[in-house]
């Protein structure tokens, strides 16, 4: 048991070192590991060598793909691709139903950008709605944050399930179908508590320009949607084709949808299709562009390869097998990677640093909770995705992010975005056990 309690101190120290004193994952994922290998046991060598061939095999399976999606939300965020995604929404939902098409706007815009990014992206949209339809800023900008958010946490490629997807040797088109059912429940939930709430506070309407919207030529909705679609629909048939029945035989056709739906092929056909975006009404060249996203790549592609190192570190350590059997008779199966991923998001604040870390430490005991097949493994992604956004609040930038641009007060914030992520966060536990109790 020392080296289970080792591990809990350890993800304590590093909890600590993050919101105390601000230390960057990135580092003390990787002192994590290296304390963690010496407590297990492992000689110096056991702990270099597991450490490097833990965060390479981790990017050499998901670093380009990051790369990738990053560069299509660079491309969507420079090129006013997002605002057009918005605008679309208005125009078919309506904009009496703004909250909603924010909303669904958010959903989808965050598959490939930060979810930080995409709520700066389009809060001028934001308040511009709010000054013509006089609905108030904190029920567009919660309910925006919540379609964000949803997708942040359940669907790839978006960094964080992506990275957990590849840690659980989980199935990816998998995991995207199944987190699409999730996501959807998840940021309506949100967006029923935007409405809630907003009757219960008094905010001001803010005075922003209704034109504010249209100050730049904005990309067509077909050229906006493309490089988002494209690639989930590529990947969600390599998973299809997968299957035992062989919808698409086992020739050339298969072959074909096979190759061009891994996930690095997809994304990449993505890249070239966010290329149309960029208009020639700016200086800036597609390198600057791509540069832009591959700046923003750095830090996640790096965090994820620690995670992964810390990871391979508590495989080799044995300890996989010590938390099986400490909890596997509680039977929680799928609870879990939540309360883990939930304190971890909780007490640190990010939750692609709560999901990587989680799923370092869930990946060795899967089969221990009856959760290694196919299935099981996309779930855990899931659980640990639902953890992830239980809570949102004072340590989270995010949180901040929502406040400042919605111009609200931190206890409005609390009330509203804080709230709105836990009742999201325990929607999406629900619906994961409810689905893992059919299907497992």
């Amino acid at each position: 048991m020392e080296i289970l309690i080792a591990l809990i101190v350890v993800v304590i120290l590093m909890v600590v070192a993050a919101t105390k004193f601000n230390f960057h994952p990135f580092l003390s994922l990787l002192l994590a590991g290296i304390v963690m290998g010496f407590v297990g046991g492992l000689t110096e060598t056991e702990v270099t060598s597991t450490l490097m061939n833990g965060f390479g095999k981790t990017l050499g399976s998901i670093g380009i793909i990051i790369a990738f999606g990053t560069i299509i939300g660079a491309y969507l965020e420079k090129s006013g691709g997002a605002k057009t995604l918005a605008n679309w929404a208005l125009k078919v939902i309506g904009k009496n139903r703004s909250p909603l098409a924010m909303n669904i706007t958010g959903f989808i815009v965050s598959i490939p950008v930060y979810c930080d990014s995409g709520f700066i992206i389009l809060s001028s949209l934001n308040k511009a709605i709010s000054k013509k339809t006089k609905i108030p800023l904190v029920v567009l900008g919660v309910s925006l944050a919540a379609g964000l958010y949803a997708t942040h946490v359940f669907v790839p490629p978006t960094p964080g399930p992506l990275a957990a997807t590849a840690a659980l040797d989980a199935d990816l088109g998998l995991v995207i179908m199944l987190g699409l059912i999730v996501a959807i429940p998840v940021s309506l939930v949100g967006l029923l508590w935007a409405k809630f709430i907003g009757k219960k506070i008094k905010t001001e309407v803010p005075v922003v320009l209704v034109d504010e919207i249209k100050i730049e030529k904005l990309p067509k909705t077909s050229l906006a949607f493309t490089p988002i679609i494209i690639p989930i629909i590529l990947i969600a048939l390599k998973s299809i084709s997968g299957y035992p029945t062989h919808p698409f035989g086992e020739g050339t056709i298969a072959g074909i949808i096979s190759f061009i739906g891994n996930p690095v092929i997809a994304l990449f056909v993505g890249v070239f299709l966010a290329f149309k975006l960029k208009g020639k009404n700016t200086k800036e060249t597609h390198s600057n562009w791509v540069t832009s996203g591959l700046k923003e790549a750095g830090i996640i592609i790096l965090i994820t390869g620690a995670g992964g190192a810390f990871g391979a570190i508590l495989r080799a350590t044995g300890i996989g097998d010590i938390i099986g059997s400490s909890f596997s008779n509680l039977e929680i199966g799928l609870l879990l990677p939540f309360i883990i991923a939930a304190v971890l998001k909780s007490a640190q604040g990010s939750s692609t640093v709560a999901i990587i870390t989680t799923a370092a430490i869930i990946a060795p005991i899967l089969e221990s909770f009856g959760l290694d097949s196919s299935i099981g493994r996309a779930l855990s992604v899931l659980s640990i995705g639902a953890g992830a956004m239980t809570v949102s609040h004072l340590n989270d930038s995010y949180f901040w992010v929502v406040a400042q641009f919605t111009e609200m007060d931190t206890a409005t914030a609390l009330k509203s975005q804080t709230v709105s992520t836990l009742f999201q966060g325990i929607t999406g536990i629900t619906i994961v056990l409810i689905i893992g109790w059919f299907f497992i």
